[in-house]
């Protein structure tokens, strides 16, 4: 992953000059001796007595201005313009050279007068979608760092603009598991009345397909609805590692500690705003994929709890030579054996990737007392949250439309009020290429980026 520290948040300025007798067009330098960089849109303000952005109108900050002998040389790549330090023969991000006598001439001295004269126009000219980094990602660390809010890593998008977020230092210990128990009271006062909010979301866990976006993405959706509880499929030790990083996550508890998120490929974790008396997680007999059942008993009001469970029941895989991996008896067993085994606490939700088709495995076993949320309160609209039709980062994927996700609840003393599904919004500016082989042709598509290949739900319930 990338190392956030290394990051320079310092954007690349539309005025940067360059000397065309002295400098090659692969070097840059930056004067920001008097002018100031906007810590909201990252555009450089010229010299003014005007203490406010031209673009967004910011306010200056009073430490803003640096001097230019203090900065250390950098170079930028022509490729995707991140600015590299003096020090690095090729870029940190895409793996592009600059030669080392080019290198050189940032030792020499500029004078004013050069800086004057306009250059570089060939910078960030090669402006492509970033694809995973291969360069880096495994050998940095990002940890304690933010992606979901503003001043941190620059995240490039193909029409060149870029998006900045937060490089603040992350709290809390490598297990994965807090206990703070102010920051759960706080959570508790916070919620609006006697409603509580919990999500489930199956991340995709196709880590080479902008997956930094993405998990930024999803953090956006988790700031914006501010779930209570979270359950998560297909989550992998990296993103495990960014979301750890962000300044939501500083207030939930997680089910999955560090150590187990680093040994397992995927997996399924719970996360909750609310105290924790305990997680669970066990094991289906049957299943080849290695799919469990994870539970959180948590405390919505003294002497008061809710059980949430979440899981990925069996896959179905089909593939050469018969197409007839379905696994739906493996299926069908674990919901068998999950409503048998939740049955006994007076209030429990079951959600997740249920992996689950009504034509092949027939209607959920649920039984007396239990009801589907999504068929109950949206009776007569499909909820498809995997849809290649919708979804079109999954253009040319072979045609599904599934009810894949769902809530399933058993509840006392509470009542299901609303169900939407989230996540369905391609990421602004961003896009990626599939090549889809139309008879004999292979093309190239260009598709937009969203969260997921699966949409979210969030289910709003309250104190019946």
């Amino acid at each position: 992953m990338f190392a956030l520290h290394q990051i320079q948040t310092r954007p690349l300025l539309l005025n940067t000059i360059l000397s065309p007798k002295n400098l090659p067009s692969s070097l840059l330098l930056i004067k920001m001796s008097s002018s100031w960089s906007c810590k909201i849109c990252t555009f450089i303000n010229p010299p003014s007595q005007t203490p406010t952005c031209q673009i967004c109108l910011s306010s200056q900050p009073p430490s803003s201005s640096l001097s230019s002998s203090s900065l250390s040389p950098q170079w930028p790549c022509k490729s995707c313009t991140f600015l590299n330090p003096y020090r690095n023969s090729t870029c940190q991000i895409c793996g592009a050279r600059s030669s080392s006598s080019a290198l050189s001439l940032l030792d020499e001295e500029i004078d004013d007068a050069e800086l004057e004269e306009v250059g570089g126009s060939d910078i960030g000219s090669v402006f492509l979608p970033l694809k995973g980094c291969t360069n880096i990602l495994k050998s940095c660390s990002n940890k304690g760092k933010d992606l979901s809010e503003p001043s941190g890593l620059i995240g490039l998008r193909k029409n060149g603009k870029r998006k900045i977020m937060d490089e603040e230092e992350g709290e809390g210990d490598d297990s994965g598991v807090k206990s703070d128990d102010a920051t759960k009271d706080k959570s508790v006062t916070e919620r609006k009345g006697n409603f509580l909010k919990i999500m489930t979301y199956n991340v995709w866990f196709r880590e080479d397909l902008e997956l930094y976006r993405r998990m930024s993405a999803l953090g956006e959706l988790i700031q914006l609805h501010s779930p209570d509880i979270i359950c998560f499929q297909e989550v992998t030790s990296d993103i495990y590692d960014i979301f750890k990083g962000t300044s939501w996550w500083k207030t939930y508890s997680c089910s999955v500690p560090r150590d187990k998120a680093s040994t397992s490929a995927y997996f399924c974790m719970q996360l909750s705003r609310l105290p924790v008396r305990s997680f669970k997680c066990n094991s289906f007999h049957n299943s080849i994929m290695g799919r469990e059942l994870c539970l959180a008993e948590v405390e919505v009001q003294p002497g008061r709890t809710i059980v949430v469970a979440t899981s990925h029941l069996e896959s179905p895989c089909p593939g050469p030579p018969k197409w007839d991996q379905m696994f739906s008896k493996e299926r069908v067993e674990q919901a068998n054996e999950t409503i048998k085994f939740l049955k006994s606490y007076k209030n429990v939700i079951f959600c997740g990737d249920m992996n689950w088709d009504d034509k092949l495995d027939g209607q959920f076993p649920l039984s007396d007392g239990w009801f589907d949320a999504w068929s109950q309160m949206k009776p007569g609209d499909a909820g498809y949250t995997y849809d290649t039709k919708s979804n079109k980062m999954l253009t040319g994927n072979r045609t599904l439309q599934k009810r894949l996700d769902r809530f399933l609840c058993k509840l006392e003393d509470f009542a299901a009020n609303e169900i939407c599904m989230i996540g369905m919004d391609a990421i602004p500016g961003l896009t990626y290429y599939k090549e889809k082989k139309l008879k004999k042709e292979v093309k190239k598509l260009e598709l937009p980026v969203l969260p997921s290949d699966h949409y979210g739900l969030l289910l709003t319930i309250g104190l019946d």
